[in-house]
């Protein structure tokens, strides 16, 4: 680390502590040239999630595009903005862990799988967009199969 007033790279940790709820660490240090207390913040550096979509072109994957079409899908429901936040950041850590390369299909259908454990109107909405839907039938065949992957086993 230079330092910022002799730009010595010569220096000593004199303490560390953690920052940002242990995302980050904090570094108190002493050049050893000419005195000078410095801060440095040590972070992870994110690996960046690259969406492909259906024409081929590669764009940055941007949460907040699943949080409006949620938001929009749950407009009335009892769905907090926190909830979608949530559902959001958890399909954010799951693409990027995935290995930061996703398709836009991929996305859509994990959205569809978030909805249906947290609401089920809102599924059928984000389904009728997402999956284009043209007629009534689209609408049917939709909440068929998902009352029919839900509804408790009977025997």
């Amino acid at each position: 680390m230079r330092c910022p007033a002799c730009t010595s790279v010569e220096d000593k940790v004199v303490d560390s502590r953690m920052a940002d709820d242990g995302s980050t660490i904090r570094r108190r240090r002493e050049c050893l040239e000419c005195g000078h207390r410095f801060t440095t913040f040590e972070r992870h550096e994110e690996q960046p999630i690259v969406v492909v979509k259906r024409s081929g072109d590669r764009v940055p994957f941007d949460r907040s595009k699943i949080e409006m079409g949620v938001v929009a899908a749950a407009k009335g429901r009892p769905v907090t903005l926190e909830q979608i936040g949530e559902l959001a950041a958890d399909l954010e850590d799951r693409f990027r862990l995935g290995g930061g390369e996703v398709t836009s299909e991929q996305i859509g259908l994990a959205v569809l799988d978030g909805l249906r454990e947290l609401d089920q109107v809102a599924y059928v909405r984000f389904a009728s967009v997402y999956k284009g839907f043209e007629d009534p039938a689209d609408f049917q065949r939709e909440v068929r199969l998902l009352t029919k992957s839900t509804a408790p086993k009977r025997h």
